[in-house]
């Protein structure tokens, strides 16, 4: 589904504010203010605050399936460098959409049926089909063993990026690290939290093996 610049700026606009103030403490006044447009053009593009936050899970979701089948299309790589750059690719994706996280994460403990769990849903089921493209083809190639439980490997990324964003200024405090400015502190915990995830990959996947 393609989108105007409009469109994209009424979308992350709410994004922010359904990030601090929830989708339900968000009104649509509050995101046409925020985007700088009118309440009717809301209307006219989404229809209603409901069908907005469908939409930007479509246009985020897009965006990363599109990010996830160029790497696995990219036959300058090894099976092996095309999970490093997934791993690369998915810790600086989380940091520059931390808003989008948030809510993220804010859905799925919902646990409801409506419109946005089932996007989420097929958000998630279908990247994972497209990693385990990744991974089979590692497996053909000789790169990676059998038997690997592609559900848990997501959850191995997901959960550990995800855990860290949710307690990092715990982290901060506990390693020390709070001399840091936000800005040094990202790039000093995105390059080692990368190569914590390249170990635990390689250890699940046994590429010497």
């Amino acid at each position: 589904m393609e989108f105007n610049t409009k469109q994209i700026q009424i979308m992350e606009a709410a994004e922010a504010l359904f990030a601090e103030r929830s989708f339900s403490g968000t009104s649509v006044r509050d995101i046409a203010e925020a985007a700088d447009v009118n309440l009717a053009m809301i209307s006219y593009y989404f229809g209603s605050k409901e069908k907005l936050m469908e939409a930007m899970f479509t246009y985020r979701g897009e965006h990363y399936k599109l990010q996830l089948q160029n790497i696995i299309r990219n036959n300058s790589l090894s099976s092996k460098q095309k999970v490093e750059k997934l791993i690369e690719e998915y810790v600086d994706r989380i940091f520059q959409k931390q808003n989008f996280h948030k809510i993220m994460v804010r859905e799925q403990m919902t646990n409801n049926n409506g419109p946005v769990s089932k996007l989420i849903y097929e958000l998630k089921s279908g990247n994972q089909a497209l990693i385990k493209q990744l991974i089979q083809e590692g497996q053909k190639n000789g790169e990676f063993k059998k038997n690997v439980d592609i559900s848990f490997l997501m959850m191995t990324l997901v959960g550990t990026v995800s855990q860290l964003m949710t307690a990092r200024h715990f982290y901060r405090k506990m390693n020390d690290l709070e001399s840091l400015s936000e800005e040094e502190f990202e790039k000093y915990i995105k390059k080692k939290l990368s190569a914590h995830l390249k170990n635990l990959f390689k250890a699940m996947l046994d590429y010497e093996g």
